[in-house]
């Protein structure tokens, strides 16, 4: 079936229909990683979003029962350059199209991704429209550009869980099943603002007792679970658009210690007053390098955000503990009294290398330590 996305700037790309027939608006980001798409898929920060694969061949691994890294997919759309039908893997359960179109994501292949990504790159992400409904120009572009943008959405209520609850399973194992946890000695609680399941599976690997809590719990009800650490998740949207989530997390700095990733870390900076600031076409992808301060050596990261922390607006309280190296944007920060770090990038993966994953070791030593 045929299908059509058309940018806010005007662009129009005519494709291919896979997953879910009707019509999606969302903004337009890219991910340069080569593997791992039912992992994208199903990240929760990219609720609000249309992302486009530039790795061209998509789909030839299928969908499995493991590596989903949250419920169910929280994307607006999906576009790829060249969908593979039949796919071939020992763990595969059904096709990507059956999987996009189980959960009502709407698709489109067979259309320039190169192009496309050289407009996000040159001229920003923006809003787009994915139809198989109507296909003409200014009757999407119209639906498009009357669509509110993306900063005044609360995106994070719409993934974070409705209840608490706790988390036990580790990481996976080749050949064996995952482990659980076997201790109490180290409660972690874990604020959900759309959290990847592969953090949870890395906070157990340190041997916490991992509490998961939505995102709107009061700081009162976080402390009465009595956790030695406190965890801010990953998550989409703009940081600034939940100013009940600033509050809590401003209550609970410096009564235990903290360790935040992605919307976790912007959540912190507007939490010490500092600013967050959009990027021109944000960072999505698997293979971003970043400088660790301290040691001058660089890791190779997973991304995945369109905002970052303004590293002056809270150089009062924070050190800067890494840069990222394409564009000197702040990517991890060390509070100055209190025990407090975050990092913008995702050291848990999924997709993506296991560079950074000595952070959470460290988050362990530091309640350790504390």
């Amino acid at each position: 079936m045929k299908a059509t996305l058309c940018l806010a700037d005007g662009a129009i790309f005519h494709g291919e229909s896979i997953g879910a027939q009707g019509e999606r608006i969302g903004e337009v980001v890219f991910n340069t990683a080569m593997t791992g798409y039912q992992e994208i898929i199903t990240d929760p920060s990219y609720r609000g979003q249309i992302v486009t694969m530039t790795y061209p061949h998509i789909g030839n691994t299928g969908v499995n029962l493991e590596d989903n890294e949250s419920r169910r997919p929280f994307l607006t759309g999906f576009v790829v350059r060249e969908y593979c039908p039949h796919p071939s893997n020992w763990r595969v359960r059904t096709d990507l199209n059956s999987f996009l179109r189980q959960h009502d994501v709407v698709g489109i292949h067979r259309i320039d991704t190169r192009k496309l990504t050289r407009n996000i790159r040159e001229t920003g992400a923006k809003k787009g429209i994915i139809s198989t409904e109507d296909h003409d120009k200014d009757i999407l572009l119209a639906k498009v550009r009357a669509y509110p943008d993306i900063e005044a959405f609360d995106l994070v209520k719409e993934v974070s869980c409705s209840a608490p609850y706790d988390w036990t399973e580790g990481t996976w194992q080749w050949n064996s099943p995952p482990k659980t946890h076997q201790s109490t000695t180290l409660r972690i609680a874990a604020y959900d603002f759309g959290a990847k399941i592969n953090i949870l599976r890395l906070l157990v690997d340190i041997g916490a007792l991992v509490r998961v809590f939505p995102a709107s719990t009061p700081a009162e009800e976080v402390l009465s679970f009595d956790p030695d650490g406190i965890f801010l998740s990953n998550g989409p949207g703009d940081p600034a658009s939940v100013p009940y989530v600033i509050q809590n997390v401003r209550n609970l700095i410096g009564k235990r210690p903290i360790f935040g990733i992605c919307l976790g870390h912007q959540i912190l900076g507007l939490a010490l007053q500092g600013k967050t600031y959009k990027l021109v076409f944000g960072h999505h992808g698997a293979n971003h390098p970043v400088q660790r301060l301290d040691t001058r050596q660089v890791e190779i990261t997973s991304q995945n955000h369109n905002f970052a922390v303004e590293l002056e607006s809270v150089a009062s309280e924070v050190d800067a503990s890494h840069i990222n190296l394409n564009d000197q944007t702040l990517e991890g920060m060390v509070h100055k009294k209190y025990p407090l770090f975050s990092v913008q990038y995702h050291p848990e993966a999924s997709p993506g290398p296991h560079d950074s994953r000595y952070l959470f070791r460290r988050f362990a030593r530091m309640i350790e330590e504390s």
